[in-house]
């Protein structure tokens, strides 16, 4: 791959949002000055702060950019003030739903990875997780989070509609990542009991032949929980709906020991959107002690989705470095022996710049530079 040019959409939204996406840039800078990339950065509202500024949590002109750019960074999106009062009529979440559909980003896929150093921070048994390393693909533009809802006179309805196009796009590329990796797929469902779920087990059943390579399982939901617990290694690729992957995909960061490490990417057949899956987490806000390394994980994501291999594997290099150094958050390390989001952005930005660390000046580290000797 040669020297790429890349304008890219940045909504850092709310809370920690804003912090974790500069050192998500800084590295991607860092990338580009070693390698000769040009990363062009379009910043826009979206989110609480986005309704503050415009009544609108998705102002048109912030899905005009992403439609413009080559890829999308998200940081996170909440507040308090909205997700107290259940009365709000228009709510950050609103905004982040609607550019899903418009972008038509229907494929959200989350790795989950046992990093050996950080298994102690994880509340699962070492030998339980030691070796997980698993893909969700939910999908994430159907189900019940889009379907019709609404209030009858004493109750309430939310409809769960799936169609087979909607199934069949993400299968193949979950078949396809499985190919890719372990060869196994788990498709996770509720068939016992829903439609909808009868439905994506027939299209899976279906599409398997064209991947013999492939060996494919099926889970109830409600076992996938308990097994994500008792036995996480068994998984390779979990394929699974809207709903069903947002709850299993969360309850499965406890395997990487924080939420603070787990990046995502959604896919469509256009622009591609990054994010952490962590939320807003307005406690830390300006606090300066947000782990950031999900969401350069997640710019790492982007990288491979350029077609820049050798870059994002660097930048995971570099992430593998900070978290062996312990060059890490307070939320991985006691108060007195961590590091300031900025300050392990921006270790991870000089590894990238640097290469192999032989040796690291842990007190420059604390005044916001790391130098190799």
């Amino acid at each position: 791959m040669g020297i790429l040019t890349k304008k890219i959409a940045v909504l850092a939204g709310d809370g920690i949002g804003p912090e974790v996406c500069q050192e998500a840039i800084k590295v991607l800078n860092a990338i580009g000055d070693r390698f000769g990339h040009t990363f062009t950065f379009d910043h826009q509202l979206m989110g609480a702060c986005a309704i503050d500024a415009t009544g609108d949590p998705l102002p048109e002109e912030t899905l005009q950019a992403c439609f413009e750019a080559d890829a999308v960074l998200l940081g996170a999106i909440g507040d308090p003030k909205y997700d107290n009062n259940p009365a709000a009529k228009v709510r950050p979440e609103q905004g982040l739903l609607r550019l899903r559909k418009s972008l038509g980003l229907y494929a959200n896929i989350r790795p989950v990875t046992a990093y050996e150093m950080l298994i102690p921070h994880s509340p699962l048994k070492n030998d339980r997780i030691a070796g997980a390393d698993m893909i969700f693909f939910r999908e994430l533009t159907g189900g019940i989070y889009f379907g019709e809802k609404g209030r009858t006179e004493d109750g309430a309805y939310d409809n769960c509609t799936y169609s087979r196009f909607e199934i069949s796009r993400i299968a193949h590329l979950a078949f396809k990542a499985a190919q890719n990796r372990r060869g196994k797929l788990t498709l996770v469902d509720k068939a016992n009991v829903l439609e909808t779920s009868r439905l994506w087990r027939e299209v899976v059943q279906e599409l398997s032949p064209s991947y013999p390579d492939v060996k494919v399982d099926y889970l109830f939901v409600d076992n996938a929980a308990m097994q994500l617990i008792l036995n996480p290694k068994q998984f390779d690729v979990i394929l699974t709906e809207n709903m069903f992957g947002d709850i299993l995909s969360d309850e499965a960061s406890v395997i990487a020991g924080s939420l603070g490490l787990l990046p995502s990417s959604s896919v469509g057949d256009a622009v591609a959107l990054f994010e952490p899956i962590h939320g807003s987490y307005p406690q830390a806000k300006g606090k300066n002690i947000a782990n950031p390394i999900a969401t350069i994980l997640s710019a790492a994501m982007m990288l491979e989705h350029f077609g820049l291999l050798q870059e994002a594997n660097l930048v995971r290099y570099a992430v593998e470095e900070a978290l062996d150094k312990k060059i890490v958050t307070q939320d991985l390390a006691s108060p007195i022996m961590s590091y300031s989001t900025e300050q392990v952005g921006t270790f991870v930005a000089s590894c990238v710049m640097g290469g192999v660390l032989e040796g690291l000046h842990k007190e420059n580290v604390q005044l916001g530079m790391s130098t190799v000797i």
